[in-house]
């Protein structure tokens, strides 16, 4: 069994480990980068054979921190990074913008581009796209700013493309699942601590892909008013099925109430 947590609960979660001195944002940020990058190089093994090529979408939540976090990571192993950013670097959460910084000394920083971006994806030639433009953040649909992006992404998916989506596909709604709106669809979604709700619910499961959740050293114990999902395979969980299904196409679900 496992748990699935709404947005709140796991700010929560991460509020009170601060709160009690287990780790600051700036470790649990960097935590995170590094869960990200053992997951894509545990899910594709091939990627960790020769330094390649990644795109990483930034947005200006801490969300956005952690791309910068891949990247630099990703940079240090020898790949070749380029990095888009949606945002004033001055408005960034301080974690954030500290590893804006820290990036900013490695590679360069390009303002945001929803045209430039979908033809960037069109054009080839990228081995690994990052989105860490707004993950479990995201409260509204973000078709005005990446819609083009979103739908150059679906082709490169759908050319056994590798996009991997930093806690939630960006415009995809934490809590219920549901499309907000320009969804940047994923082949991998890695998440921190526990899954989350939106990601088996609605249209979750078509975007996130493949589900890890990687593990940020927060404390493991159950959270009250969780929901647990039975039945689940471990830290790889995949999809629990098609969009559109029913009941008679999804096997038994048993629910229990505490």
């Amino acid at each position: 069994m496992s748990e699935l947590l709404t947005a709140a609960q796991m700010r929560a979660i991460e509020a009170e480990a601060m709160a009690r001195g287990d780790a600051d944002g700036r470790t649990l940020m960097e935590r995170a980068g590094e869960g990200v990058v053992d997951a894509a190089l545990a899910h594709w093994p091939d990627l960790g054979t020769v330094p390649l090529s990644a795109l990483v979408l930034c947005g200006p939540g801490n969300n956005g921190g952690d791309g910068f976090v891949v990247a630099r990571l990703l940079t240090e192993r020898g790949w070749q990074v380029e990095l888009f950013l949606f945002g004033a670097p001055d408005r960034l959460p301080p974690d954030a913008r500290l590893n804006h910084d820290r990036w900013a000394e490695l590679g360069r920083i390009r303002p945001w581009d929803d045209a430039a971006l979908a033809d960037r994806l069109d054009a080839g030639g990228c081995d690994l796209v990052i989105d860490a433009l707004f993950g479990s953040g995201c409260s509204r649909g973000i078709e005005a700013i990446a819609g083009r992006t979103a739908a150059a992404l679906g082709r490169f998916c759908a050319a056994d493309g590798r996009v991997l989506a930093i806690d939630m596909p960006s415009g995809l709604c934490t809590d219920s699942g549901r499309d907000l709106g320009g969804v940047l669809p994923a082949t991998l979604t890695v998440t921190f601590h526990r899954a989350r709700i939106g990601q088996f619910t609605a249209e979750g499961s078509a975007f996130c892909g493949r589900i890890v959740v990687a593990d940020i050293g927060l404390d493991p114990g159950p959270c009250p008013g969780s929901v647990t999902l039975v039945g689940a395979p471990g830290p790889e969980i995949g999809k629990v099925g098609a969009v559109g299904g029913h009941k008679y196409s999804h096997g038994h679900a048993l629910v229990l109430r505490s």
